[in-house]
């Protein structure tokens, strides 16, 4: 689990377990060597088997190696030898009885719900019997490995909720940074867009249009008079006010999008339903991709233009790499007050609300970003799909009334 506020509780609770199981086999030793047990050397060595087992079993833990975290069996085998250990140290000393109950802890932590209540269980007969045969049954003797149980049973158990809940928690605080930042990028991204548009609407409206204006002024003047002294530096000035409004036009272009260069939206879509349909019949597909226009086309922003571009390159490419589609049309559709954008394929579909959930594929155009694009822009988006009956994907945005400011000689065109 990532770094939390709850990561020095967990850390906390670790070093406890740690430091009661070693302090408990450092009692067992200790009371070996005051009760001057016949055994004692077999005592001490079972301790410290126990001791390094487990103190290896935790270093390899923490320090995480691959083969430990591709194999579900290496935990397992480590409580299993650690119990096998304590097994045998408890058959020599009843003091071992004690060292059960930071064991409980441990078989809950690592073995799953169910397997570890059920050695839970296990391990707790086994220490009322050890008990039992070495100073007879009594009431404490069975209630105190009980009443340990239960205790760590239910501290356990309230150990993996708090932890679940701190990963979920974690996790959703991941995803939301994420957003943000993915957010932070779109809104940076419109911002642009619409700072360039603004600055090739103003450019094409004052630059554009004086020298334009210039030119056929000293046209006019050149055309007056024939033999009038100075001509030659007329048409001097004509022809570089001429290139500086190539110039001043280029400048125009640059600042659409990069797809947005020297063909109209309509034309774009119908060359990349082209290029699509080509693709995939050299690649052995036979689909066959369509593009239609409905409604009378009218000048878009740039931010509207590149948005519905990008969407329909994505929605295209997604159907190209996952549909198995025989069939897939474009419709772009001009309407009184927005436009709209369909894309609908006869592919295998799938399933739209756990698509949704997904992140973006391969960081472009996948559903979110797709949506991420129209809600930028004030738009709606609306997917239907099963799997095996196709999809459908609609995208319409406003268009606001500013938006035929640019007449349609300075209309960014488009190409893919």
């Amino acid at each position: 689990m990532n770094h939390s506020a709850l990561t020095p509780v967990f850390a906390v609770l670790r070093w406890s377990l740690h430091s009661l199981l070693i302090a408990l086999i450092v009692v067992v030793i200790v009371r070996s060597v005051i009760a001057e047990s016949p055994m004692t050397g077999l005592i001490h060595g079972l301790a410290v088997l126990m001791l390094a087992t487990y103190l290896g079993g935790a270093l390899v833990a923490h320090l995480k190696p691959e083969f430990v975290a591709s194999s579900r069996w290496v935990p397992v085998l480590w409580v299993t030898l650690l119990t096998g250990v304590w097994a045998a140290l408890l058959s020599v000393t009843p003091d071992a009885a004690f060292i059960v109950f930071p064991l409980f802890f441990l078989y809950l932590q690592v073995l799953p719900p169910k397997v570890a209540v059920t050695v839970v269980a296990a391990t707790t007969g086994v220490t009322i019997l050890a008990l039992g045969l070495d100073s007879g049954l009594s009431i404490g003797g069975v209630i105190g490995p009980l009443i340990g149980a239960g205790v760590a049973l239910t501290i356990g158990f309230g150990y993996r909720a708090l932890y679940r809940e701190a990963e979920e928690r974690q996790q959703l605080i991941t995803e939301l940074l994420e957003t943000r930042g993915e957010l932070a990028i779109a809104e940076r991204s419109a911002g642009m867009l619409a700072e360039r548009e603004r600055l090739a609407r103003e450019i094409h409206d004052t630059v554009a249009q004086s020298l334009s204006s210039i030119q056929l002024l000293l046209h006019a003047a050149e055309r007056l008079d024939a033999e009038r002294p100075g001509l030659k530096q007329l048409r001097l000035a004509r022809e570089t006010a001429a290139d500086s409004l190539v110039d001043t036009r280029r400048i125009i272009r640059e600042l659409t999008p990069p797809a947005l260069d020297d063909r109209t939206l309509p034309a774009a879509l119908k060359r990349l339903a082209a290029s699509t349909e080509q693709t995939l019949r050299a690649g052995g597909a036979g689909t066959a991709v369509n593009f239609s226009v409905e409604g009378d086309a009218v000048p878009l922003p740039m931010t509207v233009d590149a948005t519905l571009l990008r969407i329909a390159q994505g929605a295209i490419a997604n159907v190209a790499r996952h549909a198995r589609a025989t069939r897939a049309d474009l419709t772009l559709t001009y309407q009184s007050d927005g436009v709209s954008l369909d894309v609908v394929d006869d592919g295998r579909g799938f399933d739209p609300e756990l698509a949704a959930s997904a992140a973006a594929d391969d960081g472009s155009f996948g559903l979110t970003a797709i949506r991420q694009r129209v809600d930028a822009l004030g738009g709606v988006l609306s997917i239907e799909s099963r799997p095996g009956e196709g999809t459908a994907l609609a995208v319409t945005l406003p268009i606001l009334q500013s938006s035929s400011a640019i007449p349609s000689e300075s209309q960014p065109k488009v190409s893919t």
